[in-house]
């Protein structure tokens, strides 16, 4: 399967004869980036905000999931987890959030959206074996670098693809991919166009992989 990366927190997820996913479409004007003109069966949305629903961006789909249940669509399981309130009912900043598990024929791919806190233990449970993470490191609304680096040594996966960063082409204010390098105690690692996997060719150790943001 094959896993490109649009900016902010918007993936696409190919596999021939099966579904196409996109997660998170964004507006553009309200985070950056090229404007998304993108193709999908299924369109995954975690919270609602411009950053995260703009489906208008995304032509074909034919179903939208933005919350909890599990679902069985064009040949993909997807797993829907909401998080916890995080903070109560006191705290209004803190968003509904869902995440994502897509198993593609045993390869599984988590979205975690814009989480905002370490997730529980039965959280983690419900994800259940994850092969590739892509996981908010930037902070701004979502884990920050050291609370991203706890999450992946909790979900312990293959191979990490961080998003929800700063960029040059991100308006929002975000910290910077370097900090969550350091927190996994990487220096600077090469980018790539788009993330190819096999089941037979997922690491043993987990991974850091740093996609490049393509034009939508």
């Amino acid at each position: 399967m094959e896993i490109t990366w649009y900016g902010h927190s918007c993936f696409r997820l190919t596999e021939r004869s099966y579904a196409t996913v996109v997660t998170d479409p964004f507006d553009n004007k309200k985070v950056g980036y090229s404007p998304l003109k993108l193709k999908a069966e299924i369109v995954t949305i975690s919270h609602d905000a411009p950053g995260h629903n703009n489906l208008d961006a995304v032509k074909g789909i034919t179903h939208t999931i933005d919350g909890a249940g599990e679902f069985e669509i064009g040949g993909v399981f997807i797993t829907a987890v909401q998080t916890a309130g995080n903070g109560g009912k006191k705290n209004k900043d803190k968003v509904r959030n869902t995440l994502y598990v897509f198993d593609y024929d045993g390869i599984t791919v988590a979205h975690l959206g814009d989480l905002q806190e370490v997730p529980t233990q039965s959280e983690v449970e419900a994800l259940g074996t994850v092969n590739v993470l892509l996981i908010p490191v930037g902070g701004g609304g979502s884990l920050n670098a050291a609370k991203a680096s706890e999450v992946v040594s909790l979900i312990e996966p293959n191979i990490v693809i961080p998003m929800h960063y700063a960029t040059p082409k991100s308006k929002v204010d975000l910290d910077s991919l370097n900090k969550f390098l350091k927190e996994m105690g990487l220096g600077k690692t090469d980018e790539q166009p788009s993330l190819k996997i096999t089941r037979s060719g997922l690491p043993d150790e987990t991974k850091v992989v740093v996609l490049e943001y393509q034009q939508g």
